[in-house]
């Protein structure tokens, strides 16, 4: 079992959080985005992992590409680093990573956190995960049939086809196949709106035979702006709630913590009410302030501050008070 992880963009609308780390490593509850998804795609596969392939920016750097392979190590699999400079669509991306579509696969794209009580069934030919909303004409959808078989995928219907929006995640019994469907739209130029789609390789599987089955999930958590990623930092902490979050080698003066919160290591709170939903990292000093539902990233020093709905970077000064606040890394405000 392989996973291929495309995440080479540049994550424009988490701007300025993005300018100096890429999206898929900004922190949710205390650990990369990215980190939480593989270790929630290692929670469902009944199968050892063997390789992760992360399909990144060349210009990410060597000290990112260190991350990823260690976060790979933490699910007992190898990870594999590829590179994509110009984007071209998804199934021009997932080939760079061509090598590890051999056998089972599983493709996630590194912007989607998810809980799920299933275990991943790996006898069927595919499975698109999914999650049902409210408002389906803002995602792409799938049609089911009578047998709950998917027989039609459909992106941001303008009239009602499903409820059931792809949450970005999706298995292949046969990766070496998915493969050969999007070699073959490069091989014949054949783009939608210029890109090669990942869809049309898919639709391509499904008309020579392949059957297709939802995998529902039962919340999906998306990072895609600063709002719903600390709403997904809030719900994650909630998800992980019976865990010790808050580090011994942190230090409380004169402060409360209102769980569930992640506090990290070296972390000193001081004259302060922190919480609920609120993360932390490490070496951050935090005085004279009331804190909720926030991200503060490490090395930072917040006084006199009043935040909620907030998510500061690395190495921030920042003194005074605003509810909600988004500033990027090595900021000073005062």
């Amino acid at each position: 079992m392989n996973i291929i992880i495309p995440m080479a963009g540049m994550g424009k609308r988490l701007r300025p959080h993005t300018l100096t780390v890429p999206k898929p490593l900004l922190p949710i509850a205390g650990k990369p985005i990215v980190h939480r998804l593989v270790e929630d795609i290692a929670r469902v596969c009944p199968e050892k992992i063997d390789f992760i392939g992360f399909i990144i920016h060349p210009g990410f750097g060597k000290e990112v590409e260190e991350s990823l392979k260690l976060i790979a190590q933490t699910v007992g699999a190898i990870g594999k680093i590829y590179y994509q400079e110009e984007a071209l669509g998804i199934s021009h991306a997932l080939l760079f990573a061509k090598a590890l579509f051999t056998g089972k696969v599983i493709v996630a794209f590194a912007d989607t956190l998810f809980k799920a009580d299933f275990k991943l069934d790996m006898n069927q030919d595919g499975i698109i995960w999914v999650q049902r909303v409210e408002d389906p004409s803002h995602f792409g959808v799938v049609r089911l049939n009578d047998k709950s078989e998917i027989t039609e995928l459909v992106e941001k219907p303008t009239t009602y086809v499903s409820d059931l929006a792809i949450i970005g995640i999706y298995y292949f019994k046969d990766g070496a196949g998915l493969a050969r469907e999007m070699q073959y739209l490069i091989d014949n130029d054949i783009r939608e709106k210029g890109e090669f789609q990942f869809t049309t390789a898919l639709e391509n599987l499904s008309k020579k035979g392949a059957k297709f089955i939802p995998g529902q999930v039962t919340e999906w958590l998306d990072c895609g702006n600063k709002a719903v990623t600390v709403q997904t930092n809030q719900r994650y902490l909630e998800f992980i709630k019976d865990q010790k979050l808050v580090s011994e080698k942190s230090t409380l003066i004169n402060s409360v913590i209102i769980a569930p919160c992640f506090v990290g290591e070296g972390v000193i709170i001081e004259n302060s009410v922190v919480g609920p939903h609120v993360s932390i990292g490490q070496n951050t000093r935090i005085s004279d302030s009331r804190i909720r539902n926030s991200i503060i990233q490490q090395d930072s020093t917040i006084s006199n501050a009043m935040l909620e709905n907030s998510m500061l970077g690395n190495f921030i000064i920042f003194e005074g008070s605003k509810l909600n606040l988004s500033l990027g890394d090595f900021n000073t405000i005062t």
